[in-house]
């Protein structure tokens, strides 16, 4: 066999895999241990009882895209560009820290989503505050005890790093898990095993709404205690809401650490960069090497940015396209094009009559894989997305989301999160 088949043999072998329901199933009793019953009980699909096959190939593909783009990413053309376009909040730290040559955290739990195409994965989106990490390492037990506490440990190694990249030093750091109504959120028992991670880690660490939190002029405070890093995981990446205000102020100034931040939202997960990241002629003039370039091209669908000049051609091949909000996340106002009336298409439209402001890409569209899966109504193949979670280039874990629809939305029975088996035969 040759180099140029080993992937594509990979592939068939997965997809032979996927095409039957997994034999295995993870322990209840351990997730109900991690969790709690009460927890499980409302999140019925939070975990899928399937394991996915991915082919080792397209594992090291998008190992080596989350590698280039730390290394994209710090272009000064690319930096010139995403800055530019950003608002204040995050272009202006992130300027004055480059200028004086002092590190910005790195940003923990980057995500790096894929679809895995036959000709290898395609990036759908980069999120910078991807959750399910912790919820993994549980799940990752429950196949297989012992097997969540190396990502455990890498997890709390990455938050004690955070700390040290912008110099804070604390004997007893605290940390605090911020999230609007963070109770309220389905995502919820993450919170807690974040703050039972850090506490055995030698943190005093809470969970809070970003209201709850207090600026002073010179320090972040939570319930009157000075908070030295918050995990951030708002959805209001620029920290732009009233209830946001304090956790800004600590932001620009440097008071604490915010993981992830406002700049690395915009230096990542602008989907208007997807058009760069598309464009090789553009990536090596900006500096990238070719080894870069082509570890991006490996992994990169066809991005344009729709304005009422191109408006025209991308409707008349809509098909092709799959259309979302450059600022947008969860798949919120994201449409596939062959599903696209022209009422709503008049909408993007008119949305992204001004690029500056953000508007809408089109994106080459990229059906996701299946596997097959054992519900009670029989056997039925879901939709996969993989996600790559990432720490400063480094991939830290690979896991998939089962789900039908357009969205992975965690309401799909036998549907949810699943471990990834890699397949190198």
């Amino acid at each position: 066999m040759t180099a140029q088949t080993v992937p594509d043999a990979q592939r068939a072998a997965a997809e032979q895999r996927n095409a039957v329901p997994d034999a295995g199933r993870p322990d209840p009793a351990v997730l109900d241990a991690r969790l709690g019953s009460e927890a499980l009980a409302g999140r019925p699909t939070l975990f899928s009882a399937a394991r996915v096959h991915v082919a080792q190939a397209d594992l090291d593909a998008m190992a080596a895209f989350a590698a280039a783009m730390e290394a994209v990413a710090a272009l000064p053309a690319w930096r010139e560009v995403a800055l530019a376009q950003a608002p204040a909040s995050a272009a202006e730290r992130a300027g004055r820290d480059v200028a004086a040559e002092r590190p910005l955290a790195a940003s923990a739990f980057m995500g790096y989503d894929f679809h895995l195409s036959p000709e290898g994965p395609r990036l759908i989106e980069i999120n910078t505050n991807a959750g399910g990490a912790l919820l993994m390492a549980a799940l990752l037990d429950a196949w297989q005890p012992g097997q969540g506490a190396a990502l455990e440990e890498a997890i709390a190694a990455m938050f004690a790093a955070e700390l040290a990249r912008e110099g804070k030093c604390a004997a007893l750091p605290r940390a605090v898990v911020v999230d609007e109504a963070p109770a309220e959120q389905y995502l919820a028992p993450e919170f807690t095993l974040t703050v039972d991670l850090l506490a055995r880690h030698g943190w005093q660490a809470a969970v809070a709404d970003p209201a709850e939190l207090d600026w002073d002029g010179a320090c972040l405070t939570h319930q009157g205690q000075p908070v030295d890093l918050v995990y951030n995981r708002l959805t209001d990446f620029y920290l732009d809401a009233p209830s946001s205000q304090a956790l800004r102020q600590a932001w620009r100034s440097g008071a604490a650490v915010v993981t992830p931040h406002p700049a690395a939202h915009a230096l990542f997960a602008d989907k208007r960069l997807m058009t760069r990241l598309s464009d090789p002629a553009w990536l090596t003039e900006a500096g990238a090497d070719a080894a870069t370039r082509a570890a991006i091209a490996a992994c990169t669908a066809e991005t344009r940015q729709v304005t009422p000049h191109n408006a025209e051609a991308l409707w008349g091949e809509r098909r092709r396209w799959f259309f979302k909000p450059a600022a947008g996340f969860g798949s919120r106002a994201a449409y596939r094009g062959d599903k696209l009336t022209k009422r709503v298409f008049e909408e993007i439209v008119a949305a992204s009559s001004d690029p500056a402001a953000g508007g809408y890409v089109a994106q080459a569209l990229v059906p996701p894989s299946t596997r097959m899966v054992a519900t009670p109504e029989g056997d039925q193949p879901l939709k996969v997305d993989v996600r790559n979670y990432a720490y400063a280039g480094q991939v830290q874990l690979v896991a998939a989301r089962l789900y039908q629809g357009q969205t992975t939305n965690f309401r799909t029975p036998g549907g949810g999160f699943a471990p990834v088996l890699a397949v190198a035969g």
